[in-house]
């Protein structure tokens, strides 16, 4: 334990004043990858008015499980952002609660879509509708698995001490990829599983 405190002590302390280069980072990641889920939500609706069978072809789509789905990346994200606070007030047995309430949420997301996947009808070669809806839905999946593995090794570096009330850059910046898993999943949500009744 002694050892990971003189780790922890060496670590830098980040920018002073200004946002540490992996927020920026992040952040040009964040609008590349947005602009490429945009591209493909855009291409889901653009072939939904083409397509002259009913859309989704297999009937509207079930709204539960998604639906509990969406409130669990929701409150994921609440306990990422609780983390923070945590850290920055100095209660880091509450912000490793946090953090692992948070790891929990976003497991239980990926085997919740799991599920859903193993007990639909159709597949990415079915038709035009499950092309998309695999295409849209597992890129998403991967977007989660890869948030999962940063709040994991933030998990690992809190319960190791690393951060303190001013040493938290990493923890924002794994918190914002988070953040945007989770609102990318609302327009998902939206475009899949609620414009359908829409049309």
């Amino acid at each position: 334990m002694a050892e990971a405190i003189q780790i922890a002590k060496a670590l830098p302390v980040g920018s002073d004043g200004k946002r540490a280069g992996g927020w920026w980072g992040v952040l040009a990641l964040i609008v590349t990858e947005g602009s490429l889920f945009g591209y493909l939500l855009f291409t889901y609706f653009y072939l939904a008015s083409q397509s002259e069978q009913h859309w989704p072809p297999e009937g509207l789509p079930m709204l539960v499980m998604p639906g509990v789905n969406t409130v669990i990346l929701l409150a994921s994200s609440a306990f990422v952002w609780a983390c923070e606070r945590c850290i920055q007030r100095s209660l880091l047995r509450w912000s490793l609660v946090s953090m692992a309430l948070a790891v929990t949420l976003g497991i239980g997301f990926v085997v919740i879509q799991l599920n859903e996947w193993s007990k639909l009808t159709y597949d990415m070669t079915s038709n035009l509708y499950g092309s998309l809806y695999f295409t849209i839905t597992g890129f998403h999946m991967l977007h989660v698995i890869v948030g999962l593995v940063i709040l994991m090794v933030l998990l690992l570096w809190i319960a190791l001490g690393y951060f303190d009330h001013r040493r938290y850059a990493a923890v924002t910046i794994g918190g914002l990829y988070w953040h945007f898993v989770d609102v990318v999943w609302l327009f998902v949500f939206t475009t899949l599983y609620l414009s359908p009744y829409l049309y």
